[in-house]
């Protein structure tokens, strides 16, 4: 992930989403100035690195007098008391200047911060620093046994410029800057020294200037890396809150108007069906010259169409009504105890005209004394109606239909229709479900349907606590399935792996 600001990133929808969320204002105020940096380091960045140098400093305060206070101690077995004496005091109150720094850094407020004076200053206080070690450097003992003062001298420095590289590597250049006037001084004494033995210490002590300045800038830009992660990271979650509160947004809006739509549907009932009865019976008074000859045989035609294009839309404006009435939630189930068996029959009955009319072959196979079930009837005469219905509709001339009842493996019940019509890809199982959604072949080998008839079976089953489920294949056919639970069962058999 690149740690430039994203295209799509707008800053001011995200402000305006999440003005209620003070700490995702604050992360998404921090990750914009982070990423608005074009190459080397935002000053953000440099601000938390310079944050963590200070830390690091006071931190330091509580230890570091002991080992100067040491080495002062050692210094005056070789040197003397006033001389160790005098670079004690040097070097603490070195010290202490950095530590007043990194304090006064530690009281401003992060924004009003400049990055590049603050990384001066601290640098600054480091070479003053510094100087005690390289005063440290020059200090010889002539008294001293042979190389007992260059292993202490050594042994001392080379630790201070570790010391210095793991405190303060999140500054930039701190051991080389600090250790400058040191290694001037020990190349001097290279370059002086007759003693081999000297010499090699001494090459060390400046091999280690350079070796712990790499160290430490590894340190700095891994520092650094966590940091852009840690933005990333921060941005990333950001993205997120920011696409959950325009998706719950989106998501309430759209169940606001959907339930809106529900509602008018479903209070619209009388005044779509009122007019449209009357159309209806006064068509059919007029078709059938009830009143008397219409005397024209093309008006009668006419009226013969009215009246089929009115049940039509009639039919078309029950099946909204009910889908609308089932999302709105005012659609109510006036529950008792039917049988399926019964129901499945007289809808069979209710079918076979047109059946017959297709020249379709239909059969049913019922479960022998099946028990009754709690559930609404008029909603399983539906069910069943709109199943075959739809068996019929899509069968081609000649086809076979089966109608199913029977006991579920779990000790529920179940109606299925299946037929050997043009199936339904499986893509497109998905669409038929889906309110007016129709498959491609269906469409062009069938009568013109809604598409309500399945969305309206899988509401009204799901309001039984059951499942639905459409199983076909493509020029195979096709099986629908309305399935009911154990529950609504009011004699319920074992399921079948309780009696295995």
């Amino acid at each position: 992930m690149s740690i430039a600001a994203h295209p799509l990133y707008d800053s001011q929808l995200v402000s305006r989403r999440a003005s209620g969320n003070a700490d995702l204002n604050r992360t998404l105020r921090r990750t914009r100035e982070k990423l608005s940096s074009r190459g080397g380091v935002s000053d953000s960045y440099g601000r938390e690195l310079l944050a963590q140098h200070a830390a690091s400093v006071q931190a330091a305060a509580v230890v570091l007098p002991l080992p100067v206070i040491l080495t002062g101690s050692a210094l005056s077995v070789f040197t003397g008391p006033a001389m160790a004496m005098m670079w004690t005091l040097f070097a603490l109150a070195s010290h202490l200047g950095l530590v007043l720094i990194a304090r006064r850094f530690s009281a401003r407020p992060g924004d009003s911060i400049d990055v590049r004076r603050w990384s001066r200053l601290f640098l600054l206080g480091h070479v003053v620093a510094g100087l005690s070690w390289a005063y440290l450097a020059t200090l010889s003992c002539e008294a001293c046994g042979p190389m007992r003062f260059e292993i202490f001298q050594f042994t001392v420095i080379f630790l201070a410029v570790a010391m210095i590289a793991m405190i303060s590597y999140t500054l930039k250049g701190v051991v080389p800057l600090t250790f400058v006037p040191t290694g001037l001084l020990v190349v001097v004494a290279i370059m002086s020294s007759p003693q081999p033995v000297t010499g090699t210490m001494q090459v060390v002590l400046l091999g280690a200037v350079p070796f712990f300045s790499i160290v430490a800038e590894r340190l700095r830009r891994s520092a650094l890396d966590r940091m852009k992660h840690q933005a990333e990271k921060d941005d990333l979650i950001a993205e997120l809150e920011t696409a959950k509160i325009v998706s719950d947004e989106a998501r309430r809006r759209a169940e606001d108007a959907n339930l809106a739509k529900s509602r008018f549907l479903a209070t619209m009932s009388h005044e779509l069906r009122t007019p449209l009865n009357a159309i209806l019976g006064f068509s059919e008074v007029i078709g059938k010259e009830i009143l008397g000859p219409v005397g024209n045989p093309a008006y009668k035609e006419y009226v013969d169409d009215i009246h089929a294009s009115g049940q039509h839309l009639l039919g078309l404006i029950n099946e909204i009504l009910d889908l609308s009435r089932v999302e709105a939630g005012r659609y109510n189930l006036n529950e008792e105890a039917v049988e399926l068996v019964p129901i499945a029959r007289d809808c069979l009955a209710y079918i076979r005209v047109k059946a017959d009319a297709k020249e379709l072959e239909v059969r049913a196979e019922f479960e022998k004394d099946l028990p009754a079930m709690w559930a609404d009837e008029r909603s399983l005469r539906q069910i069943v109606i709109n199943l075959l219905s739809n068996a019929v509709k899509f069968t081609p001339r000649g086809g076979k239909i089966l109608l199913r009842v029977g006991w579920t493996a779990g000790g529920g019940q179940y109606v299925s229709v299946s037929d050997n019509g043009p199936g339904i890809p499986e893509d497109e199982i998905p669409i038929v479900l889906s309110s007016f959604g129709q498959g491609s072949v269906a469409i062009k080998s069938a009568e013109q349907g809604t598409g309500l008839g399945l969305p309206i079976v899988q509401a009204l089953v799901k309001m039984h606590d059951g499942t639905f489920e459409l199983q076909s294949r493509l020029r195979e056919g096709t099986e629908a399935i309305a399935i009911f639970p154990n529950s609504r069962v009011l004699e319920v058999m074992e399921a079948l792996d309780e009696i295995a």
